[in-house]
């Protein structure tokens, strides 16, 4: 076993290390077939059975539009509402265990053996974790969630029938109070992007880790569940969980690369379209796009389909770079130019102002976050099955993805030093992003009364926010190309993953295969956007998100099984 994991480009332990005895060889079940000069080398029956089920779902919702939208809303509202505690619930167990790891003595164990030491510096690490993570979430709602719970808090609560509330305010709201909606609408944003979901990829990510560079076992799902379920990890068992991981990355992939999509194409539309919208005249190219509800003219989903094809076709040149010609590379630049948009909203917004803004709302978040947390008795059940339920699905659907990306690159971390990296820093740095141009975006209205970003769509409320500062179009074009660039990682990087584990395993599969998933996964946001929109992609999500969830929590009871016996060889 160790001579064939070493084989198929996983590294040996470095050092003293509790190696699984198994007689399972990686790539045992794979078939080989020949498609035309290219060779294939893929799981039977992974890649079978969750290409064909995908399939299936896609065709589903283009042969029948109508009866697959009411079945997506059906599928979102159930799910969200019915199971909201149990998302709440989940993501507050997997923050505590990561915090358990941190202060415990597991935390000195190091991955890849006692004397491994990291495949890459914080720089490089730092840039691809961000490109992967959270990249595209951050342009998307960097500007609008802030603002949308501001709104929703001023305007206060209200009843609808029945006397359950209607409104979307977090928590009790704050009508008419404006700073106390800024705070309350702060915090609601940062627990949605600080150490609930950071767990979530921590958790798949320190599973994947642990169990392929510490006990030789193949890079894939699976391997994770190995002190629970022995040998069966390699039958149907393990044929299931990596089915469910694939699921629930192509969706959790697909949604978010329709929203990246809807900015830059909104963007692109805003700075150098034409026409009027409320007057239905909104073109770019000659293509309908950015007209109102209220034009009468409905937009061309022709301009989604451009960019996704074209933005795939760049992924696809960076796939076969690999993964330090491709997603390394292209990660650090987007860092950088990242960076610079952050610090020039930061010194033209108020350095000061800002600053002050960021730590405030650390402290409401700090403040609010038991309440936030809470699974069970809500009054505000828009906000918490609407927002919360949905965001925890989907960062659970992103996990496999985002987990396994972050085990690839975190080899030689030890165990305390992967969590707080992977959970406290990323975690304050999404705060400062929020903060900054939420920040902004809430100062234009109440210091200035300028309202355009609070009342224009999510996906223009970044343009909208950058409109009235220095420099608009050079900074609002930096935000499409940021979009754009995060949509060619998070592709690449997703790609690189979901082959990974159809191929059982193996990481140095035929870069034919990535190129395969690379393609398909356009193709599935593309025709699940054009045939149902977001509300299509979004209840993908939820319907993988759940049954992953179960899988998460059972990882942890395996994770922590690993690093007793992790400790107990050294």
């Amino acid at each position: 076993m160790a001579e064939e994991t070493a084989n198929q480009g996983i590294p040996m332990p470095d050092g003293q290390s509790d190696l699984i005895d198994t007689d399972y060889e990686v790539g045992q079940d794979n078939v080989q077939p020949q498609v035309g000069p290219f060779g294939l080398d893929i799981h039977n029956p992974v890649f079978f059975i969750s290409g064909m089920s995908i399939v299936l779902f896609v065709f589903y919702a283009l042969a029948l539009p109508d009866q697959a939208t009411s079945a997506f809303s059906w599928l979102f509202s159930a799910v969200t509402k019915g199971f909201d505690w149990f998302f709440l619930g989940a993501a507050n167990i997997f923050v505590l265990f990561c915090l358990f790891l941190i202060v415990s003595p597991y935390g000195k164990i190091r991955l890849g053996g006692a004397d491994a030491t990291p495949d890459y510096g914080y720089v490089g690490w730092f840039a691809m974790l961000f490109a992967a993570g959270m990249g595209i979430g951050l342009m998307f709602f960097g500007v609008s969630e802030p603002m949308s719970h501001f709104a929703s808090s001023m305007g206060g609560t209200s009843l609808g029938e029945g006397g359950a509330r209607s409104d979307w305010a977090p928590l009790g709201a704050a009508a008419g109070d404006a700073d106390a909606a800024t705070r309350l609408g702060m915090a609601a944003t940062i627990f949605h992007w600080g150490l609930h979901p950071w767990a979530i990829y921590a958790v798949v990510a320190l599973a994947l880790a642990l169990f392929s560079y510490n006990k030789g076992l193949p890079l894939t799902l699976r391997s994770a569940f190995y002190p629970i379920f022995g040998e069966r990890v390699w039958g149907w068992t393990g044929h299931v969980i990596d089915t469910l991981a694939v699921f629930a990355t192509l969706f959790g992939l697909a949604t978010s690369l329709g929203f990246g999509a809807e900015q830059a194409a909104s963007g692109l539309t805003f700075l150098y379209g034409s026409g009027v919208a409320e007057e239905g005249t909104r073109t770019l190219m000659g293509i309908p796009y950015g007209n109102s509800e209220d034009s009468g003219v409905e937009n061309s989903s022709l301009l989604l389909v451009l960019l996704i094809s074209g933005i795939t076709a760049i992924a696809l040149i960076s796939v076969v770079r690999g993964l330090d010609g491709g997603v390394k590379l292209l990660s650090e630049i987007n860092m950088g130019l990242a960076a610079l948009l952050l610090v020039f909203v930061f010194f033209v917004g108020g350095p000061i102002f800002l600053l002050t803004f960021f730590f405030d709302s650390l402290w409401a978040y700090l403040q609010n976050l038991i309440a936030l947390s809470n699974p069970f008795g809500r009054e505000d059940v828009n906000f918490s099955q609407g927002w919360t339920a949905f965001y925890w699905a989907w960062w659970i659907s992103w996990s496999p993805f985002v987990g396994m990306f972050i085990a690839r690159v975190s080899r030689g971390r030890s165990v305390r030093e992967f969590i707080i990296c992977v959970l406290l820093i990323p975690s304050l740095v999404c705060v400062l992003w929020m903060s900054v141009f939420g920040g902004t975006a809430i100062n234009q209205v109440v210091a200035d009364g300028f309202e355009a970003a609070k009342n224009a769509p999510l996906e223009l409320k970044l343009f909208h926010m950058l409109d009235p500062l220095p420099l608009a179009t050079i900074t609002s074009t930096i935000g499409i190309i940021l979009v754009v660039v995060f949509f060619v990682t998070s592709s690449d990087s997703g790609s690189l993953v979901i082959d990974t584990i159809t191929a059982g395993g193996k990481i140095d599969a035929p870069v034919t295969q990535r190129v395969f998933w690379c393609v398909f996964e356009g193709a599935v946001a593309i025709v699940l956007l054009v045939g149902g929109g977001l509300a299509s992609l979004q209840s993908a999500v939820i319907s993988t998100g759940l049954p992953f969830t179960l899988v998460l929590l059972v990882m942890c009871w395996a994770i922590f099984r690993g690093l007793q016996s992790e400790k107990s060889s050294l």
